[in-house]
């Protein structure tokens, strides 16, 4: 049996009324696709975990919106399937059980999902767990000794909070992209902002 979250249920029941039967359509396929999954809520959307965050869903006001975590890649058939668009998410602005890709589609992401975070070297990848502080590395360190309120703001954050910045920093390919992350995390540490505020504030506004 799928271990279910009687929040997911109030959400689904509260969003708009072309969300509600995508949500229940996307939590069923998942819940197939990975029936180890566990629901739960977080930054007010409901997710499925499974060794780490595996994927999650959220509705606004005009669309809703399917999103793998982001050390999961399941770009090889968003590019099949020509889904992938404005929105949070892989999957673009979904209004309508028609703009979702075949369930068969929907399933191989989910099932290669899983197969990523059951192989040895996405466990490597994962972040620690909670409590357990990562390092700040050298260029990220100069920038905040240079900007003493966004220093101020990461320290007083909680791990975790710090912890979504580091990876974010972390994940960077490039050295130019690194650079400009940084720079990003000290405007928005200045401004007190975590690194999911604008989830957030999505989610207010639905």
């Amino acid at each position: 049996m799928p271990t279910k979250d009687p929040r997911v249920d109030a959400y689904i029941a509260e969003a708009e009324p072309f969300a509600r039967p995508v949500l229940k359509h996307l939590r069923k396929l998942i819940h197939q696709g990975c029936p180890d999954a566990v629901e739960t809520i977080k930054w007010s959307c409901p997710f499925f975990d499974y060794h780490g965050l595996l994927c999650g869903f959220a509705a606004f006001k005009a669309h809703a919106s399917l999103f793998f975590w982001r050390d999961i890649d399941v770009s090889q058939w968003l590019e099949k399937t020509n889904t992938a668009g404005a929105g949070m998410g892989q999957f673009g602005k979904i209004t309508s059980l028609a703009d979702l890709p075949k369930d068969s589609v929907l399933l191989t992401c989910v099932r290669a999902a899983v197969e990523q975070r059951d192989a040895p070297a996405s466990a490597k990848k994962r972040a620690p767990k909670p409590g357990k502080e990562l390092p700040v590395p050298a260029d990220l360190k100069k920038a905040l000794a240079a900007n003493a309120k966004a220093a101020a703001t990461f320290k007083a954050f909680a791990p975790s909070h710090r912890r979504a910045y580091l990876d974010w920093i972390a994940d960077a390919k490039q050295p130019a992209t690194r650079e400009k992350r940084i720079a990003t995390t000290i405007e928005w540490l200045a401004e007190g902002k975590p690194h999911n505020w604008k989830y957030r504030e999505q989610t207010a506004k639905k």
